[in-house]
């Protein structure tokens, strides 16, 4: 798949003598994309005062939204990442979403029926998402992408969905070069549009969460959802544009807690252990396989010999991908509590919040999608920090020009 897409764009027409395009590639996961906010901000703190870092920006889901703010504040240099902090410090789930529920009594498989079959006759999903469209209203200056774009501190700026209507999988980008062109490979698909809010709404419309959000391609209407599912291939999109570095930023972990017992043997899963697999699943379990074979296409490429590699049409691409040290859903267990009231009663009634079981942090993994709270996010945030002040010397080494070849520097050790 990676190596599918290394050697296909290999083949496309050089970009002419430019410097080496580094991308910055956001997962998506919901309130724990905050994470993303934590490594960057620490990023700023290693790299000091200086030019935007990035020439290519994408994202996926809620990483959509970090992508977009963080480029249309990319004039202000690495700035901008302290103020994608900002941004996030001060955000509610009222402002995200609306749930309105159903009170009779206490928490029950009734009301929380009630609630969710009102929901989805008035907004065609279990969550009003007009919050969120408020919020990015009011928050995100999309001209300033544009600007941005035009005065060259960037080259791309993309974001992802998936098609409900051709199960496709599209990347929607936007750009003043006319070098950097749209592609098509089996199931996926890009297009240069400029982006708008319904692009983000899109690729951060979580399946059966937020409603389906129309975007217009290939001169028809089509619905989409979610850019993580069908992303087969997270780091495609940045290499067709031309990357030949690229910093990723996921939200998972290789083993989610809750999913095996703690003690004892096994016990049927409740609700909230299903669903927050299921959408573990839709975010994060292709990026590390994508980065492993990125990384081990292009350590090949670059032990050839010289004169063999110059004969060849591939390049190689460096990858550093950074992902949590410690499991998110515990983290998020200790912040349940923080959840709007309406939304902890729906969960609990469905037995999604479930804490008489062992799979409690299973369930506390749904919740920390809709966790877009002052505790939860800033536990994230201090996280992403440490993680990254732990890998300081490998981000130096990465946003190091002078430093080893792009191919060499690739390793392994660089996905947790």
């Amino acid at each position: 798949m990676a190596l599918e897409t290394l050697i296909a764009s290999s083949f496309e027409p050089p970009l002419g003598n430019e410097p080496r395009r580094r991308a910055l590639v956001l997962m998506g996961g919901g309130a724990r994309t905050a994470y993303q906010v934590g490594v960057l901000r620490a990023l700023a703190r290693l790299l000091g005062e200086r030019a935007f870092p990035f020439q290519i920006v994408l994202g996926t889901s809620a990483g959509a939204l970090n992508a977009a703010y963080l480029a249309s504040h990319a004039r202000d240099g690495t700035a901008a990442f302290d103020r994608l902090a900002a941004f996030w410090s001060h955000l509610r789930s009222d402002q995200v979403y609306r749930l309105a529920a159903w009170r009779l009594g206490p928490p029950n498989l009734l009301t929380a029926g009630l609630t969710l079959m009102w929901q989805v006759r008035r907004h065609r999903a279990l969550l009003d998402a007009m919050p969120l469209v408020d919020t990015l209203h009011r928050h995100l200056d999309l001209g300033r992408i544009d600007a941005a774009l035009q005065a060259g501190v960037l080259d791309a700026v993309g974001v992802t969905a998936s098609s409900y209507t051709s199960g496709e999988h599209w990347t929607f980008f936007q750009t003043h070069d006319a070098r950097l062109a749209p592609w098509r490979r089996p199931g996926r698909r890009a297009e240069v549009q400029p982006l708008s809010i319904e692009h983000l709404m899109a690729s951060a419309a979580i399946p059966f969460l937020f409603p389906a959000v129309p975007l217009w391609v290939d001169g028809h209407k089509e619905y989409f959802g979610d850019g993580s599912m069908r992303q087969l291939s997270p780091l495609s999109g940045a290499i067709h544009l031309g990357a030949r570095q690229i910093l990723v930023i996921g939200v998972g972990q290789p083993q989610r807690a809750g999913l095996t017992a703690r003690s004892g043997g096994p016990e049927e899963p409740s609700a909230g252990t299903i669903a927050g697999h299921a959408l573990a699943s839709v975010f994060h379990d292709t990026l590390q396989a994508d980065v492993e074979q990125a990384q081990r296409v292009s350590r090949t490429l670059a032990q050839l010999p010289p004169a063999v590699a110059a004969l060849l049409p591939y390049r190689p691409v460096q990858v550093l991908a950074l992902q949590p040290s410690a499991s998110l859903d515990e983290l998020a267990l200790k912040h349940v509590s923080e959840l709007p009231a309406a939304t902890r009663d729906t969960l609990a009634g469905l037995g999604a919040l479930e804490t008489r079981r062992r799979g409690t942090s299973s369930a506390a993994a749904l919740a920390s999608y809709l966790l877009f709270e002052p505790g939860f996010v800033h536990a994230l945030i201090r996280l992403g920090e440490a993680d990254a002040m732990q890998r300081a010397a490998e981000l130096r080494a990465f946003f190091d020009d002078d430093g080893a070849d792009a191919g060499t520097r690739a390793d392994a050790h660089s996905v947790r």
